[in-house]
């Protein structure tokens, strides 16, 4: 496997080769269904993360073939993401200044490729240029009958509550690794 990550900052080109794989792998791959996981759904919220300064996206690609993908934003001081928590954090966990925390929006890799330790790569690869202290994500405790979370986990983040962000998402594990790069 001789796979290339290609960093984009500008969503044009790579637009439909996003919302292509994340149906590919949430709807038919995982059996995740509901608006949320629309194709509709996941380009707004594509438009929406996109339109923060600060938006990347890394794209693998095996030959000409994309493999998976990871996207993120800078959290900055007007952020909605910890505001549909479910239970409280700490004095101080919550203020943000578009340098302390970015939120890993999305991490997605095609069947063919799991397994070999590309998400892992794309992971490190997007995090690797980032001046934030720390990264968060959300994730769904049943995807992978909770390998997933488990994944995270082993990668050095740990659940700090959950959330459910929108009315027709499911109820996300919340997770934070800080330092942002493992040494």
């Amino acid at each position: 496997m001789n796979v290339e990550l290609c960093h984009h900052s500008s969503i044009e080109p790579v637009r439909q080769t996003l919302v292509d794989i994340h149906v590919e792998v949430r709807q038919r791959d995982l059996g995740l269904t509901g608006p949320f996981y629309s194709a509709e759904r996941f380009g707004e919220r594509l438009a929406a993360h996109r339109s923060q300064p600060g938006w990347e996206v890394v794209i693998a690609y095996d030959g000409s073939e994309p493999a998976g993908f990871a996207y993120g934003t800078p959290l900055g001081p007007s952020t909605r993401w910890w505001t549909a928590m479910t239970t409280p954090l700490p004095e101080g966990f919550t203020v943000e200044t578009g340098k302390r925390t970015l939120a890993l929006n999305e991490i997605v890799v095609r069947r063919a490729w799991r397994g070999t330790g590309l998400a892992r790569r794309i992971h490190e690869e997007l995090l690797a240029g980032r001046e934030e202290e720390r990264v968060t994500l959300l994730v769904n405790p049943k995807a992978g009958d909770g390998k997933v979370q488990a994944l995270y986990e082993r990668w050095g983040y740990e659940k700090v509550g959950e959330q459910q962000p929108f009315a027709d998402s499911p109820v996300f594990a919340s997770m934070m690794r800080e330092p942002l790069r493992q040494v």
